[in-house]
């Protein structure tokens, strides 16, 4: 069993702490948390990756990796992530734990310092962020945004959340738009950096075996000339509770040889703050949500409508999202079909297999989260994101006690909010 705990190192600055000895590695992580906006999402998501290009003692890739190397071949990596209407950037690191290093050397000090410095002290020019790195991270970010099409699959969910939420901040992509990338500078940049270093909340996560105390001391040495905050401040989700009285249609063509249909439905206000949460997570692992749901043994297995169908949950913002790749001609089927499983679950017809076999699904999946340290990580900054420090194992106890008369009662709020479609040019 892992012990955890969730404390505050100085106003707005947390820390997770998971001491385990099951890693060969330590895994140690940092977010600034960041109201997701049109005008600020691409210069948030494009910051860690500027910083990550050098720092002060270590002013290029090349001495960073050999910093790193140092470190028994360690990691760092800039991140993006979104969680409900919270844009996370950051850092994630891993490295070998030092009750593992051949001469007991400490690994956990240095890292959190390389870790600062590359947060705290980047590379300047004339007092801005150096215009090479700020030029070269820009067009991969660039290149990022605009690939982003080529995955057919993964743009139709993306469409389909900005259709959904149009005018909420769960419609703007993590990696902000092509317009607003496009306008970046590495004055406003550094402006842009020196704001979320006052204003955003930041999520310190750390799994390995060293204890509390010496964690919080390697990271207040690391953080120490962090600027004081005025109001550090976490992100809130908007929660819309009911779907528009006719759903929205969302048509796009493309040269594509295989359709995308994508559904999104309002879950009439239950979220992850709900004690319904638990029978919704059931809903959506019998619906869609694994491969012994009925959009997978019906619409796809059964019927052969869908080259693929299942279904997501957005915890935060009460979204269940379905994803299916289709024929064409079969656009009017699938649909009808998708929204047909769902009234089967509306009307109870959940047989005792389907419940129990989804209930060991989704609580085999929570369990091996604690098998992976990357895995752990997300779940508790999504945690962290919603407000909230309940855990894997509390989890998994309510799950054992959902109903089948809970999961028809949480089925009977959804609501269709839009539909997206992507077709043929000829379609």
């Amino acid at each position: 069993m892992n012990d955890t705990k969730r404390m505050q190192l100085r106003p707005g600055v947390w820390l997770r702490w998971v001491q385990t000895e099951k890693f060969k590695s330590s895994f140690l992580s940092l977010n600034l948390m960041a109201p997701l906006k049109e005008e600020t999402a691409a210069a948030n998501a494009l910051l860690p990756s500027v910083l990550r290009r050098g720092s002060v003692g270590h002013p290029d890739m090349q001495r960073i990796t050999a910093a790193l190397d140092n470190l028994y071949g360690g990691m760092i990596e800039p991140v993006v992530r979104k969680k409900g209407e919270t844009q996370c950037v950051g850092f994630v690191t891993s490295f070998l734990d030092d009750a593992f290093t051949p001469d007991r050397s400490k690994t956990l000090e240095p890292m959190a310092a390389l870790l600062g410095e590359l947060l705290l002290h980047p590379v300047l020019e004339r007092g801005v962020f150096s215009a090479e790195y700020v030029t070269g991270e820009l067009e991969n970010l660039q290149s990022r945004i605009a690939a982003q099409i080529n995955d057919k699959r993964r743009y139709a969910m993306q469409r389909l959340a900005a259709v959904m939420c149009e005018g909420e901040a769960f419609g703007v992509d993590r990696l902000g738009s092509a317009e607003s990338a496009a306008a970046i500078t590495p004055e406003g940049l550094w402006r842009r950096y020196r704001e979320l270093l006052c204003e955003c909340e930041i999520e310190l996560f750390y799994c390995g075996s060293a204890p509390l105390e010496r964690v919080c001391q390697a990271l207040n040495c690391a953080l120490k000339d962090l600027p004081e905050g005025n109001d550090r401040t976490q992100p809130d989700c908007e929660v819309r509770l009911h779907a528009p009285r006719e759903p929205r249609l969302a048509e796009e063509a493309m040269n594509v040889t295989q359709g995308k249909l994508a559904m999104g439905f309002r879950t009439g206000g239950v979220t992850v703050w709900e004690q319904e949460y638990p029978a919704l997570l059931m809903l959506n692992a019998i619906f869609g949500g694994t491969t012994m749901s009925k959009l997978f043994m019906n619409v796809r297995e059964k019927l052969s409508l869908c080259y693929y169908a299942s279904s997501m949950l957005e915890k935060m913002k009460g979204l269940l999202m379905v994803s299916s790749g289709i024929e064409f001609e079969k656009y009017r089927q699938a649909r009808d079909e998708i929204l047909r499983q769902l009234e089967a679950v509306r009307q109870g017809e959940i047989e005792p297999g389907e419940l129990e076999g989804a209930r060991r699904i989704v609580i085999s999946a929570l369990m091996t989260t604690l098998d992976a340290q990357d895995q752990m990580e997300e779940f508790w900054l999504g945690q962290a994101a919603a407000g909230l420090d309940t855990g894997i194992d509390w989890l998994a106890r309510q799950l054992e006690a959902v109903t089948k008369e809970q999961v028809v009662k949480v089925a009977h709020s959804m609501e269709l909010d839009t539909i997206y479609f992507l077709k043929g040019q000829e379609g």
